[in-house]
């Protein structure tokens, strides 16, 4: 097929607009006039103004976890414990008795009047079942009686937090590795729940441009949920998956690199987490708060062990000092992950300290950042780190020291909309209100690379994707008008017209009215 009359984004520098672009098969063939006669017979595609570009990656996804979370209680807009324990109330009529009541996005930095969550709150909703609620950022979960129940005092993990009151009994509220044990021990997902949610989650996905996921739930089993998918012939993704860390050793016992797989599906990365978060105040500070989950010490064995194995790792690092940290760890394993051509990263990269900055861009570590987070964090960063002479969610300065800066939304903490995204990175707000941090902005077309052309080089892709080029897969997204030609108050307009994976339509084929 030819596309033409429309604006045709390569993302390209050398070439960056083209007047039409063939697709032969799965992969772009070239421009009209140098190929056109080798296409038996090509279908012809009137853009009738519309844009056309590579389509969107998302490199930070919880795949799995945003596509149950559909279905959920969801509490992000809540802004008090009564508006939270309402949505509670409303949901118990359409869940099943005796089943878990589960939910998210709670933030109690965001309530008025300042509180934090309990039981006892919730057990006056609801005292015959189970409920379990995720925090916004999903490193806190906040639980009833009944649900604490469930663990029979087996709530205590080490890199954990269990919040106590004044008696030394639970509150209800359970933080980083402690929440993350008691969800995988006693929350009740099925494969089968997992997989029906990603099923839809796969079409919600394409209807918003996305062509291509690094997905972090590795550590759930979401090989296995994207491996169903593929059978069923529904997988209309390319997935590069992340693993658990922990396991380099194990796939170093077997032989299986990073790479492994087909075009859709592939084994990327090891995931690993150094502290915890801004909005659980858990994220590891220079001024000696927050929450150890991975050592330096660790850490560096753990970049080792996966070199070994054959595979980059990817670490979440949120406060200054975890950052400091893990590019600590970095610099003193490079001799070990750089020969082999490994591409490492820190994800969120949140708060950095003026000195850490350019160790980005010297040491070869790629900053997995979610432009997305700067206007929803603003207020509790300002709040929390207003006063720390560090910089929060330093994109601008990432980019103008050279680092590599991708960007994803962490969803479900964000919600899974890469033209959102893209905005939040070039206008620094996603509300009536001015920029914040407005040094800190991308152009649009940093923001665009960071979206489609940067991801597929992290996954070791960059010949092949990310950019409208002769012989890349025909990945791309169609928009009704042309972002780069736009107003700043224009952006929120722009609308995904259709989506195409390796040459075929995954989102509103054409014709398109």
């Amino acid at each position: 097929m030819i596309f033409e009359n429309g604006v045709i984004r390569t993302l390209e520098p050398s070439l960056p607009v083209v007047r039409s672009l063939a697709i032969a098969g799965e992969l772009i063939a070239g421009g009209v006039g140098t190929h056109e006669t080798a296409l038996p017979g090509p279908e012809r595609i009137d853009l009738g103004g519309r844009c056309v570009l590579p389509g969107f990656t998302d490199s930070h996804v919880h795949f799995p976890t945003w596509a149950v979370a559909q279905d959920e209680v969801r509490l992000e807009d809540t802004r008090s414990l009564d508006d939270a324990l309402a949505r509670v109330r409303d949901a118990l009529g359409q869940a099943p008795e005796g089943r878990w009541l589960r939910g998210r996005g709670w933030r109690s930095g965001d309530w008025s009047p300042a509180v934090e969550p309990t039981k006892e709150a919730l057990d006056e909703i609801v005292s015959d079942r189970p409920v379990a609620l995720l925090a916004r950022d999903s490193h806190s979960l906040w639980l009833n009686s009944v649900a604490l129940a469930r663990a029979n005092g087996d709530l205590q993990v080490p890199g954990g937090v269990v919040e106590v009151d004044e008696r030394g009994e639970p509150t209800g509220v359970l933080r980083e590795e402690s929440c993350w044990h008691f969800r995988d021990a006693y929350v009740d997902i099925s494969d089968d729940e997992y997989v029906e949610a990603m099923r839809a989650g796969v079409r919600l996905a394409a209807s918003r441009g996305v062509v291509a996921v690094h997905d972090k739930d590795g550590w759930i089993g979401a090989l296995r949920f994207w491996q169903r998918l593929g059978e069923e012939r529904v997988l209309t993704l390319r997935v590069w998956q992340s693993l658990p860390a922990e396991k380099a050793d194990e796939l170093a016992d077997v032989d299986i690199r990073s790479g492994l797989g087909g075009p859709l599906l592939r084994l990327g990365y090891l995931k690993a987490f150094m502290d915890g978060t801004l909005g659980s105040q858990t994220a590891r500070m220079l001024d000696g708060s927050g929450v150890e989950i991975t050592s330096r010490e660790t850490l560096v064995e753990l970049i080792r062990a996966g070199a070994r194995a054959g595979f980059p790792l990817a670490v979440h690092a949120i406060g200054d000092l975890a950052n400091r940290e893990a590019l600590d760890a970095f610099e003193e394993t490079r001799d070990a992950w750089q020969p082999l051509g490994l591409r490492p990263r820190i994800e969120h990269a949140q708060l950095l300290a003026p000195e850490d900055l350019p160790r980005f861009a010297a040491l070869g570590v790629a900053a997995s950042v979610q432009f997305s987070h700067a206007p929803s964090d603003r207020d509790l960063a300002d709040r929390f780190w207003g006063e720390s002479s560090s910089e929060p969610y330093a994109f601008r300065s990432l980019l103008d020291s050279g680092a590599v800066v991708a960007n994803g939304s962490d969803a479900p903490i964000e919600e899974l909309d890469p033209l959102a995204g893209i905005r939040a990175g070039a206008l620094r707000t996603l509300d009536e209100r001015d920029a914040w941090r407005p040094e800190q902005a991308l152009t649009l077309e940093q923001a665009l690379e960071a979206t489609c052309v940067t991801p597929a080089w992290l996954s070791g892709d960059e010949h092949r994707r990310g950019k409208l080029l002769p012989g890349y897969c025909a990945d791309l997204v169609v928009l009704d008008r042309d972002p780069l030609a736009c107003e700043p108050e224009e952006l929120s307009e722009i609308n995904v017209v259709s989506t195409m994976l390796a040459g075929a339509w995954t989102y509103n084929p054409p014709p398109w009215g």
